[in-house]
């Protein structure tokens, strides 16, 4: 399996090109750009890889959000052998929004380039589940060379089959087995390869190669010429041809043939070491001492710069660059590639220290095997059985520590020790029990205060503040003078909301120790909660002037940051979090992970995520949040094991199994979901959310008589609860009986009168089918809005029926009605420019789209509404740039792929036209403007 090697001479000066002038100074960036890049893409068509290059970079100058130039320039940057700085553009590119199957193959090029094979078989972005079927082989086929480069070719072998599964009718399949079965000298199976790969694609220029490589192989060397030769006609740029037949000339003393070949080798790769390489032995040949010793000299120059870690895996490139300064007399230059070319750098030990100091360190590893030891000698120890917990949980293994303990009160039945099991059940996720164990050791001996106070913790996420506040309030009274008491007991009134009472509580907690963190924190979370963000912020950023790295003060302005609008400064205090947080804190790992869930930056959850798991491996919650980032990342897979794991270690713990088996569902693994709610109900039989998900994952997997007896136990459960009756009617919808729905979801409005009951009474009574109940789901909503005229979702739900019914104009007063009361609301926005469409206001589409945009500028529907109005308002080149910018974000949509065809066709590029209508038409889709799409397309054929 062999690709043009990487040549890398260069990579910072190509970043530095100078961009030229842009010109036309009443042109807005955008469109700069996307001039730039359309004058780009026909160089890349024609292989002026360096004048797109430059245009592209101008491109970046005028706008540096467009995706297409991010896209192609990662390309062309690859193509130019500068793969650092593709990676670094494509990587762009998914950051910015682009869908990685766009981008993956390349990306993957450009890191198997570097000598990153680790990273290609690793980043969460080269996973190949979720991607279309064609991409998934091409990546396939990336990572067994991946495998090939790091000496595991049985593993390369295995991934080329399954590549070779995904289409068996694809050559390419069939031409990366051939160089694997040559490095295991199997020539029999490689000659099979390559005959099957011709057979299906006769003129393919790397299958030639490769079976000419064969006969090289094999010493047939007549046959091996002939070969390259034919694989140059077919392919005439394919340089590992070139180099082949080069290398293969020099050993037949065919000196001025071979210099031909590497003259033309040179023109089409004038950085590839190798070529240099062949000239050196034919300056030599020739006796021309000065021309090899600088054809030497180049090969230095082209690797010495290069970071080792980009050809650790090209033996070949080593090699070289060893012979080259071996050559030249440099041996202390030529020595380190020599030896890594052919060894491997051993690992580094751990030191171990004794366990009172390694817990001070903190080494806790050693601690644990030093205490492990002690307690077997002395098991009634309980001073070291509690210092055993404790590193145990220090170190994840709760279940551990809890044993322990377990054993301790076998022997002895000690507040201490109820303590140390009940802090030891809430690490591992069974809060109940924690809390069972806990209020016992408290009312044991009131004196264990911190059994008092993990116990109101406890409480207060269990949402019972009630009782967590009666706890808290007993510690004060026993503690009156203790500063950590009154602030939990200010905290546990802030859960009751009781905002007053919290914030005298923090005073008086400052005023008891003017230095408490945790009270100015509670204090700056009032001020915050009020709205008033400058005191909040003034307040935590003068209490960072104590402690920079104070990870509570920073996490806090981190929230308080997001709150008031400001992602970036927020982001920026959310990572000086991470990066002052211990070796076991977790909880701003838990929150980078959530955070970037949130804006949809799924490459760099999956890294936070990594980070939190390698903190705390066996945790429930990190594993959760590992698999959350896993299905952001399109690996399903990957997280239907992670949430294995996670239902395996979160015991019974009933509101944390409901939440792992709400991640199963989105994972597709029903029946783990299923399982996770069985146990789940073993503990709390009457749980309404686990009967109401139970109810959820019986119906998605087709059993709806079980589904409808754990709805009518929600029922029963709680009567009052509009949930039951909600399951109800989607047992009803998926046997088709919309009567029996509507009067379920009718039930669930009497109890629930809110807006998300009637919204969905009303699309379910509409979707009966006939003009009555269309008209009884619209009254419906404009009874509502009589008297709620404000409700912006029974607004945007009855505008909705409106469309369905084609009442075009009034679903239009709708929307315009909305939006006087929210002029932001970048769906209803969208919505109305979709909406004008319909009534032929191309021009105020167009106008009302641009203003949804500017809500949401990477959302790929509101940049394919917005697109398409601007081409039907007469706005060719900005229709064009945001259709582009829209399939690269959603390239499974094909009526983006449709509407950016006929702009495309409408600017006369008809081969680019076709090519997205037949990905938009591939097996049959039906789509809402498929009829559009074949009737242009007809017209292009």
């Amino acid at each position: 399996m062999t690709r043009p090697s990487a040549s890398f001479s260069g990579l910072l000066a190509a970043l530095l090109i100078a961009a030229a002038p842009l010109a036309g100074a009443a042109e807005d960036g955008a469109t700069k750009a996307s001039r730039f890049y359309e004058d780009a893409l026909q160089r890349y068509e024609k292989h002026d890889v360096a004048g797109a290059i430059i245009q592209l970079k101008n491109a970046l100058q005028a706008d540096k959000t467009q995706l297409p130039v991010h896209v192609l320039l990662g390309k062309a940057l690859l193509a130019d052998s500068q793969p650092s700085a593709a990676e670094f553009q494509l990587g762009e590119a998914i950051r910015l929004g682009v869908n990685r199957a766009e981008v993956v193959v390349p990306l993957a090029m450009a890191l198997n380039a570097q000598g990153k094979q680790t990273q290609t078989l690793e980043d969460p972005r080269l996973q190949p589940a979720g991607l279309p079927p064609g991409v998934q082989q091409q990546l396939l086929l990336e990572r067994a060379l991946a495998q090939s480069d790091m000496g595991d070719t049985k593993a390369a072998l295995a991934t080329v089959m399954d590549a070779r599964a995904v289409n068996p009718n694809d050559a390419n399949a069939w031409v990366a087995e051939v160089p694997l079965r040559l490095r295991n000298r199997q020539f029999a199976e490689a000659t099979a390869a390559a005959d099957q790969a011709l057979k299906l694609a006769p003129d393919n220029g790397e299958a030639l190669y490769q079976k000419a490589s064969i006969y090289h192989a094999n010493g047939q060397a007549t046959q091996a010429l002939a070969g390259y030769e034919r694989a140059i006609k077919a392919q005439p740029r394919h340089a590992e041809a070139h180099l082949a037949r080069a290398g293969l000339l020099v050993d037949l003393n065919r000196d001025a043939d071979a210099l031909a070949e590497v003259n033309e080798l040179q023109r089409l790769k004038p950085n590839d070491p190798r070529g240099a390489y062949l000239r050196a032995v034919l300056a030599e040949r020739a006796g021309d001492l000065p021309a090899s010793k600088a054809a030497l000299k180049r090969i230095t120059e082209l690797l010495d710069p290069v970071p080792i870690e980009f050809i650790r895996y090209r033996t070949q490139l080593l090699m070289l660059n060893g012979l080259a300064h071996y050559s030249l007399g440099e041996m202390e230059k030529a020595k380190p590639f020599l030896e890594l070319a052919s060894r491997q750098q051993p690992g580094s030990p751990l030191t171990k220290l004794l366990a009172q100091i390694a817990l001070a360190e903190p080494n806790v590893n050693r601690a644990v095997e030093l205490l492990e030891a002690y307690v077997k000698a002395r098991p009634g120890d309980g001073q070291a059985l509690l210092m055993l917990a404790n590193a145990h949980m220090r170190q994840g293994r709760h279940a551990r520590a809890t044993q322990l303990m377990q054993d301790a009160l076998k022997a002895k039945d000690a507040p201490e020790y109820r303590t140390a099991l009940g802090l030891s059940l809430l690490q591992s996720g069974q809060a109940s029990m924690a809390e069972d164990q806990l209020a016992k050791a408290y009312k044991a001996d009131p004196r264990q205060t911190y059994a008092g106070l993990a116990l109101v913790t406890v409480q207060l996420r269990a949402n019972q503040p009630a009782k967590a506040l009666a706890v808290a309030d007993s510690l004060a009274r026993a503690n009156p003078d203790n500063p950590t008491v009154v602030m939990v007991q200010a905290y546990a009134k802030a859960q009751a909301k009781d905002y007053a009472g919290a914030r005298a509580g923090y005073e008086k907690a400052l005023k008891l120790d003017p230095g408490q963190l945790e009270a100015q924190l509670g204090l700056a979370r009032l001020d915050a909660l009020s709205g008033n963000y400058d005191a909040a912020e003034k307040r935590l950023r003068a209490a960072l002037k104590n402690d920079e790295r104070n990870v509570d003060l920073l996490f806090e302005l981190a929230v308080v940051n997001e709150l008031r609008g400001k992602d970036d400064e927020a982001l920026k205090w959310l990572d000086s979090a991470a990066s002052a947080s211990g070796p076991r804190e977790t909880r701003i790992n838990f929150a980078l992970v959530a955070w970037h869930l949130r804006k949809g930056q799924p490459a760099r959850a999956m890294e936070a995520a990594k980070v939190l798991l390698s903190k705390t491996p066996e945790d429930a919650d990190a594993l959760q949040a590992y698999a959350a980032a896993q299905l952001a990342n399109g690996d399903a897979p990957g997280a239907r094991t992670s949430l294995t794991n996670a239902s395996r270690r979160a015991a019974f713990d009933t509101p944390r199994l409901v939440e792992v088996a709400r991640l199963q569902v989105q994972a597709q693994d029903l029946k783990g979901a299923a399982y996770s709610l069985e146990k789940a109900l073993s503990g709390t039989p009457d749980d309404p959310a686990s009967l109401a998900m139970s109810s959820s994952v019986e119906l998605a997997q087709g059993n709806l008589a079980s589904a409808e007896q754990r709805a009518q136990q929600v029922i029963n459960a709680n009567p009052k609860s509009a949930l039951g009756y909600n399951l109800l009617a989607e047992v009803a919808l998926r046997r088709g009986q919309g009567a029996a729905a509507v009067d379920s979801l009718r039930k669930a409005h009497d109890i629930d009168k809110s807006s998300t009951t009637l919204t969905r009474l009303m699309r379910v009574q509409a979707a009966q089918g006939n003009a009555a109940a269309q008209k009884v789901a619209t009254d419906l909503g404009e009874a509502w809005l009589r008297k709620a005229p404000g409700d912006v979702a029974v607004r945007n739900a009855l505008a909705e029926l409106l469309v369905r019914a084609h009442d075009f104009a009034g679903a239009r007063r709708q929307y315009e009605t909305l939006l006087k009361g929210r002029p932001d609301n970048g769906e209803a926005l969208n919505n109305l420019a979709n909406v004008l469409l319909e009534l032929k206001d191309a021009t105020g589409a167009a106008d009302t789209a641009e203003q949804a945009l500017k809500t949401a500028p990477r959302n790929p529907v509101f940049l394919d509404t917005t697109g398409w109005a601007s081409h039907q308002a007469g706005r060719s080149d900005r229709a064009l740039q945001l259709l582009r910018d829209a399939r690269l974000r959603a390239p499974d949509n094909p009526d983006i792929r449709y509407h950016l065809a006929a702009v495309l066709a409408h600017a006369g590029r008809k081969a680019e036209a076709r090519e997205e209508l037949n990905a938009a038409l591939r097996n049959g889709a039906t789509f809402a403007t498929a009829a559009d799409a074949k009737q242009l397309l007809a017209t292009l054929n």
